[in-house]
């Protein structure tokens, strides 16, 4: 990449020695792209976390230099220049004697911003967190949960709108459920703001589940690979980085997989509204134990079985309620998490509470077979075509 516009962030040569010849971070070159989420990933002590804090100069490189929206970094007042970058980090280090409006005032506060632009800002950060102002804006930090603290973090970090945000293992202080629903809610806000972000972590998957790119680092602070999630994953670079993602990346791989539309199944579909006769001869005309239901719009209302479709009435009487399904914008993982957690046969896909179709395990295993093949090929992930292998019977 050359140092056109659209980089925001490019470290030539850039290492970390310390005192005795311990190196944290060997000669790396790396280009971040404007509006990118970029994952530093690799195992304890491999110099992901130093890289971080060289770019904010919380950590002065030993060698090489550091370039942010092609400025030297090193040629920027180091206090100004933390204040032009959002730092979040997995103890958040909230201030526990300010209420949450203050905390996350804190950077406008140092730029002299005035009381109202302020207070606006702050509001609107909170409300963006999912955390209604006037209900938490005068709470202290020790009333909120771990992810609520985590959420206010992330705001403060905003609070003065910065070109960049770092960020250091910023969910790993909470627990698996809540961890995976800050992932969704920052992927959802990123989306909106489309800053540029470089997250360190430990944990590949949550590398390749957020990371428009992501950077595998081994021991000794040398970059192993800089790719794409789903070629990090489908071709990894060499003998480090094929077992640093593991035997299971097929699995892994289902988090950054989406789900096509062309691999889902259409059952039969009746309406809500028909009668139960009316079901009988739709299974019957299509060879089904089984169809769904929806309404005049076309809205999922559950299923109904070809036993509950004797005798007379409406299927709305009948109906079953259906637990099992996803969005249309969820991975294959979400898809298989579901479809588990369930105990199900299928999960329905739908846009909104619109019925599209239903994924199974013969077409989820299909989808990822085909994704993993067509990268080990070098096809990028979004040509590869599928089609439907039918209805469900």
């Amino acid at each position: 990449m050359d140092g056109s516009e659209d980089l925001m962030i490019r470290l030539q040569g850039v290492g970390k020695t310390y005192a005795g010849g311990t190196v944290a971070v060997r000669e790396l070159d790396l280009d971040i792209p404007r509006g990118e989420l970029v994952t530093l990933v690799g195992p304890s002590g491999c110099g992901k976390s130093t890289t971080l804090k060289m770019i904010n100069r919380l950590i002065e490189p030993t060698t090489g230099r550091i370039e942010l929206d092609g400025e030297d970094v090193t040629d920027i007042d180091a206090v100004q220049l933390r204040r032009r970058i959002g730092y979040v980090i997995q103890q958040i280090g909230l201030f526990p004697h300010q209420t949450i409006r203050s905390n996350v005032a804190t950077i406008p506060k140092l730029l002299g911003w005035d009381r109202t632009q302020t207070r606006s800002r702050v509001d609107e950060l909170l409300d963006t967190m999912g955390l209604d102002p006037e209900t938490f804006g005068d709470r202290y930090p020790h009333s909120l949960s771990g992810g609520q603290r985590q959420r206010v973090g992330v705001a403060r970090a905003l609070a003065a709108d910065p070109a960049v945000l770092l960020m250091d293992e910023p969910f790993g202080a909470v627990d698996p459920v809540v961890r995976g629903r800050l992932q969704d809610q920052f992927l959802a806000i990123q989306e909106n703001l489309a800053k540029t972000v470089v997250l360190v972590t430990h944990d590949i998957e949550e590398a390749v589940r957020l990371g428009d790119r992501v950077a595998v680092f081994e021991p000794g602070g040398r970059l192993a690979q800089y790719d794409t999630p789903s070629r990090v994953l489908g071709a990894p670079a060499d003998e480090f980085v094929a077992e640093f993602v593991g035997a299971d990346r097929g699995l892994t791989r289902l988090a950054v997989t989406a789900i096509d539309l062309a691999d889902l199944e259409r059952p039969p579909v009746v309406a809500a509204h028909d009668t139960l006769a009316q079901a009988r001869a739709t299974l019957e005309t299509a060879d089904a134990r089984w169809a769904i239901v929806v309404d005049d719009q076309g809205r999922l209302r559950g299923w109904i079985g070809v036993d509950e479709c004797e005798g007379a009435g409406a299927v709305a009487d009948r109906t079953e309620r259906m637990e099992a399904w996803v969005a249309a914008d969820a991975s294959l993982k979400d898809a298989f998490s579901t479809m588990l957690q369930w105990d199900a046969g299928w999960v329905a896909v739908l846009d909104g509470e619109h019925f599209l179709g239903v994924l199974t395990p013969n077409t989820l295993h299909e989808a990822l077979r085909r994704s993993v093949s067509a990268e080990e090929e070098g096809v990028p992930l979004e040509a590869v075509n599928v089609t439907s292998s039918g209805p469900v019977h």
